[in-house]
């Protein structure tokens, strides 16, 4: 997936992030197969596993068996049919997750080879907090980024102000 471009402001967008709200100390349950992004989360010292390769959209056994105390989803929920499912089955009290943003001026990214590399939903930033508080989170902190293409043309003008990339600190609402 990064044989040609490696996401560093994204990246480096997403570890300040994860420092500023999740103590080295907290373990993590990463949403997702291992990749780069985990690795780096190890290399800073967090205590990080990561899911199997399930389909999460039917499959909640890595969400309900872990002990981990956060879960982590960077740019995972738009690939689920159904992400409200596995938000209301994730058992750790804190979630820190990003998704791309829905941009007006581009359709929604599917990769032609791999089915697993596709979009169902792309977000506007107000649907994915209505998604996380309708599945029992209160969001603590939110931040976006932009994303510039190093190339000519009206597309990547509009990438260089137009916010990319949303990303939530929340934690599990208290029953009442």
């Amino acid at each position: 997936m990064y044989e040609k471009t490696y996401p560093s402001k994204r990246f480096q967008h997403t570890l300040d992030f994860l420092k500023k709200h999740i103590p080295l100390e907290e373990t993590i349950l990463d949403l997702g197969v291992e990749n780069p992004f985990s690795k780096i989360m190890k290399e800073q010292g967090y205590s990080v596993e990561n899911t199997k390769g399930e389909d999460l959209d039917i499959d909640y056994s890595s969400l309900t068996n872990s002990s981990a105390k956060v879960v982590t989803a960077f740019e995972i929920f738009e690939h689920l049919l159904a992400p409200f499912n596995p938000l209301r089955e994730i058992k750790a009290d804190k979630i820190v997750a990003s998704i791309p943003l829905k941009l007006w001026f581009s359709p929604a990214y599917r990769s032609k080879t791999d089915p697993w590399d596709r979009h169902y939903h792309e977000f506007e930033d107000w649907q994915f907090d209505w998604l996380l508080e309708k599945a029992g989170w209160e969001i603590k902190d939110r931040a976006k980024w932009t994303n510039p293409v190093k190339k000519l043309g009206i597309r990547p003008l509009l990438r260089s102000f137009t916010p990319r990339y949303y990303i939530i600190y929340a934690v599990r609402k208290q029953e009442q």
